[in-house]
């Protein structure tokens, strides 16, 4: 399963696909984050954090490669 991971400045209503921390205007602290399945139909995590998305994001990873 891919993921997707999305961000938008607090106050905004859009979501927009994120390349990077050195990509975006502000500190991470300024915007929340979402992570989706590849298709964008199902919301796996967020909105919250950059820290709690990835977090999230590496327990999926974990229990996706324990099998």
């Amino acid at each position: 399963m891919l993921m997707v991971l999305q961000y938008r400045l607090k106050k905004e209503k859009r979501w927009k696909h994120y390349k990077g921390k050195d990509k975006i205007e502000k500190g991470a602290g300024s915007y929340e984050f979402r992570l989706l399945n590849e298709k964008k139909t199902k919301v796996l995590a967020g909105p919250g954090s950059y820290s709690k998305i990835l977090k999230r994001f590496r327990q999926i990873e974990f229990f996706k490669h324990r099998r």
